[in-house]
């Protein structure tokens, strides 16, 4: 009887994994799963893994190298340039310094040129050595000596960290002793990845930061050297239209200006690299640029005419293209609505403005001035100019006009325009304004005249005779009262217009402040008394204006029937509050300055002796002219303060720094 072999069942088990659930046979060892789940993939590390990781950090700090390059390519240096660059700062003679129409440009090229002289000196230096071999004719060798020079040192590259290899490895070693557990918990997969991902991005941050701290220098030498070059080629073309007229009249619209710039810019590079100093060559090129601006307006002029020709000649075929050109307009229509938008915004705002050059408008203005002050002096010259009379009566008006009032007339007029070609204009304007009539009056009087008899005796007599009187009347009327006797209907409404807008440059002629932010609280600063007596009574008239806005009753009390820039009014009324009639002005430098200064009694910027109740002129663009007034509260020794009308269309309490570049100067009132 033969023995059946009995073996023993296997043991089995099931286990829930992430895979689903799993049979294990604990005998065999053999595991079956029995879920119909799809199996993760396993993200275990192995070598390709590894490999694949320095592969993508090989590509970061590739990525990274040539980031650096770009920055310094940027920056305006490669890594071999480092030989000396050129000077920006141009050369000018003391008849341009005193051109009044090319100061303006000259200290913007200077204050450039030392922004640039300053990045410069900001570059990191090197020493390095210089080997030069020098021939001994006596012994008939060569010797080799070294000399130290020290240059600008170029942008480098970032450098890999010596530690970093190490800090890698024990990294990727930590990572992968993770990743073997991290399969069991969703959870910690997840974390591991973020934690991953910010090393990397942490790590790109850091370096980041700190190769654009290591450029910086450099960013700011090539940001200086645009803005003087921009800065030199301004003054180039300005002084091109100040010494050739024709040039500046073929700069009559934007596009011939760009072109001549352009011109008098490739003029400059060319002459600059070529001379190796900006200076001397660069004013050479500026000469040569004028010639090419002006030929170049001379060929556009004759490339117009070329194409009106050729359309009188081909005349179908431009109605043709006409036609095609307007249906294209229809289609595209739609979808260049905002387009459309903003270039009718564009083109509004132009035909609302003055397009006259500040310059000019500034020039007409002060030319109409002198003709007021011709009337003035003619009306004050009048018992020399009249002698023999008895009584001179005089029936003025007040002699002022609103400079926006006659800019608005004659740009109605004459889109842009001089002073030579206004000059009729304006004494047409003059005449219409003001009139000034002396008639003369004969009255018969009778004075008392004691006489004698034959007897000895004394008498009174009325003795009648004639007492002559000069009678001076001056009308004046507004400029807006003549406008419509003077322009068509049509030049009638763009006044209108350019009146309301105040051509879009309201500071043109001084007065105002686009200053929008809060009154300043002073209620804590303490003032030092100055050495000349002040007067606190218009300081404390002046403050209890604070928060007026639209400047009423000062521009109505003034005289005008309607809101001007009443800066320099506020000011003239808070003196007319204390009892005084003078100064009395509405144009800050027409105005104001020239009282105080034809009076001796003008300080520029920096005086020490200013007292509460003094004027404070402001120029915010340097220009030589003031653009604002206000009245001195007093100042701490550090800082002045004031009080202004029409700072951001109210009155309001304000500070500067005694040295600020936006100070004109002071109006120093004699209160005594």
């Amino acid at each position: 009887m033969s023995r059946k072999h009995l073996k023993p069942r296997d043991k089995v088990t099931q286990r829930m994994t992430r895979d689903g659930v799993v049979l294990e046979n604990q005998t065999t060892g053999e595991e079956i799963n029995i879920s119909d789940r799809e199996a993760e993939q396993d993200f275990t590390p192995s070598e390709a893994t590894g490999r694949a990781e320095k592969v993508l950090e090989r590509a970061d700090q590739v990525r990274e190298r040539r980031a650096g390059k770009r920055a310094a390519k940027q920056a305006g240096q490669v890594e071999a340039d480092t030989g000396p660059r050129p000077s920006a700062r141009l050369q000018f003679s003391e008849e341009e310094r005193s051109t009044p129409e090319l100061k303006k440009y000259i200290r913007k090229s200077d204050r450039r040129a030392d922004r640039l002289d300053a990045a410069r000196a900001a570059i990191p230096k090197e020493t390095v050595k210089i080997k030069e071999k020098v021939f001994d004719e006596a012994t008939g060798r060569a010797k080799t000596h070294i000399r130290r020079e020290t240059r600008d040192k170029p942008p480098t590259a970032m450098k890999p960290n010596p530690a970093s290899r190490p800090v890698q490895e024990v990294l990727l070693f930590a990572h992968g002793k993770i990743h073997e557990v991290e399969h069991e918990n969703v959870g910690v997969e997840g974390g591991h990845k973020g934690e991953e991902l910010a090393e990397r991005q942490a790590g790109r941050a850091v370096r980041g930061a700190i190769r654009r701290h290591r450029l910086k220098p450099y960013r700011e030498l090539s940001k200086a050297e645009r803005l003087a070059e921009k800065a030199n080629i301004e003054y180039f073309y300005q002084k091109a239209l100040h010494d050739n007229p024709q040039l500046a009249q073929a700069a009559s619209n934007p596009i011939s200006r760009f072109w001549q710039k352009r011109q008098i810019k490739q003029q400059y590079v060319k002459a600059a690299r070529a001379a190796g100093q900006t200076g001397a060559g660069a004013a050479q090129g500026a000469a040569k640029a004028a010639k090419s601006g002006s030929k170049a307006a001379k060929e556009a002029v004759k490339e117009s005419e070329r194409l009106a020709s050729f359309a009188v000649r081909h005349w179908k075929g431009c109605l043709v293209a006409l036609a095609l050109l307007i249906m294209t307009a229809f289609l595209m229509g739609g979808l260049q609505s905002c387009s459309s938008i903003v270039g009718g915004f564009g083109s509004g705002f132009t035909a609302t403005s003055y397009l006259s050059d500040d310059a000019d408008l500034i020039a007409v203005e002060n030319a109409y001035v002198g003709m007021e002050n011709d009337l003035q002096r003619q009306i004050d010259n009048i018992p020399s100019s009249y002698p023999g009379y008895d009584e001179y009566r005089y029936d003025l008006d007040e002699i002022i006009h609103n400079p926006h009032e006659l800019a608005s007339f004659l740009t109605s007029i004459l889109p842009r325009y001089t002073l030579a070609e206004v000059q009729a204009e304006l004494q047409r304007v003059f005449n219409k304004q003001y009139t000034l009539i002396t008639t003369t009056t004969v009255e018969v009087r009778y004075r008392t005249e004691t006489r004698t008899d034959s007897e000895g005796n004394s008498y009174t007599v009325q003795v009648p005779y004639n007492y002559y009187i000069l009678n001076v009347k001056l009308t004046a009327r507004s400029i807006v009262s003549i406008a419509p006797e003077l322009l068509t209907p049509e030049q009638l409404e763009m006044f209108n217009i350019y009146l309301e807008t105040s051509g879009n440059n309201p500071l043109v002629f001084g007065g105002g402040s686009y200053d929008i932010s809060a009154s300043e609280d002073i209620s804590g600063v303490h003032f030092v008394d100055g050495a000349r007596p002040g007067n606190t009574a218009v300081v404390d008239i002046a403050k209890s204006q604070v928060g007026n806005v639209n400047g009423q009753p000062y521009w109505s009390w003034y005289g005008f029937d309607s809101r001007v820039e009443w800066c320099a009014c506020f000011v003239s009324w808070c003196y007319n509050q204390m009892g005084l009639t003078e100064p009395k002005f509405a144009g800050c430098t027409s105005g104001g300055m020239a009282w105080f200064q034809s009076r001796g009694q003008w300080a520029n910027r920096g005086y020490s002796d200013i007292a509460p109740g003094d004027a404070i002129f402001f120029d915010w663009d340097n220009s030589g002219n003031a653009d604002h007034v206000g009245i001195v509260i007093g100042t701490d020794g550090t800082n002045v303060y004031t009080v202004e009308g029409n700072s951001g269309n109210a009155c309001k309490i304000k500070s500067y720094p005694l040295n600020s570049s936006v100070i004109r100067g002071y109006g120093l009132m004699n209160w005594d």
